[in-house]
């Protein structure tokens, strides 16, 4: 099923935002509301300069907040020996899915409600371009890419007869004829301190065959959350060459958060998105970190 702009307003780039554990929607728009100015900067509505003859009506982020809300004891950190009931309870913390298991592999309780909840974004507020995550919601980015890719059903299908797990039901769509996806494949993918998910058999039908759609991660050389290998899992389950991989790998030397505001790692996005939705040819040239004019 191809979704197609319900308004006649000018056609925005639609970029899906899907925020980490312990997070929402609103709190992940906070923290990223530099990248949302510098990407409003760069991505302008028609007719002023740089803008993307594809997409006249400028650029527009969504943040939906995961479905499973997360007690007081399933946040990292919370001192739950010093909070009240009330406190315990009446948390602002939800997830995609809940990890299981003590070592790999792990399984996750209540993914099906995860993709329930982004199939519902993608049926309501869709088409989308693009999928930016981080940390388990980059995980979840680089699966809903998979997801949405031609042939990616019958991979999950091959899957399930050696004990994959099934498509997602609220991926599929019922023409009463076939049964097609619900939504376009995805222009691109960005991963902020991502990782590949567990090598438990359950989920392989995700990255094989590997992700075909361009797919950019951003990794913290210190981050202590989600190990480099982790990261790199997803890395390697994406489809690329050689010279595709060093220039969609980019480290930073923080730890477990997302580059907002530093120029060379927006210009990195900023210039990846370009690529992905073949905008070079919108008479901007790519602009240099240090040629960035930043609003803050």
């Amino acid at each position: 099923m191809v979704i197609t702009p319900s308004s006649s307003e000018p056609r925005k780039l639609k970029i899906l935002m899907l925020h980490g554990f312990t997070q929402s929607g609103p709190l992940f728009h906070a923290k990223t509301r530099a990248l949302e100015k510098n990407l409003e900067k760069q991505f302008p509505p028609a007719p002023k300069h740089g803008h993307l003859p594809m997409y006249p009506g400028g650029v527009q982020l969504s943040y939906p907040t995961a479905p499973i809300h997360l007690p007081a004891p399933d946040i990292p950190g919370f001192d739950v020996d010093g909070a009240s009931a009330t406190d315990k309870d009446d948390t602002d913390a939800w997830a995609w899915w809940r990890r299981k298991g003590d070592r790999e592999p792990y399984r996750y309780e209540g993914m099906e409600l995860g993709f329930e909840k982004i199939a519902q974004i993608l049926r309501e507020q869709g088409p989308f371009d693009g999928v930016v995550g981080f940390s388990q919601g980059a995980a979840a980015s680089g699966m809903v890419a998979s997801l949405l890719e031609p042939g990616r059903r019958e991979a999950f299908e091959k899957a399930q007869s050696k004990g994959g797990m099934r498509y997602p039901e609220s991926f599929e769509e019922d023409t009463g004829y076939v049964t097609d996806v619900i939504h376009p494949p995805m222009k691109f993918a960005v991963s902020y301190s991502g990782f590949g998910a567990s090598t438990n058999p359950l989920y392989q039908a995700f990255y094989e065959p590997k992700i075909a759609t361009p797919m950019l991660h951003f990794i913290g050389s210190v981050d202590t959350v989600v190990e480099e290998a982790r990261s790199l899992r997803l890395v390697d389950a994406c489809a690329c060459s050689k010279e595709e991989r060093e220039r969609r790998v980019v480290y930073h030397p923080g730890g477990h958060f997302l580059p907002s505001s530093q120029k060379q790692y927006v210009a990195a996005l900023v210039g990846f998105i370009r690529e992905a939705v073949g905008g070079n040819e919108a008479g901007k040239k790519e602009e240099k970190a240090e040629d960035m004019d930043m609003p803050f």
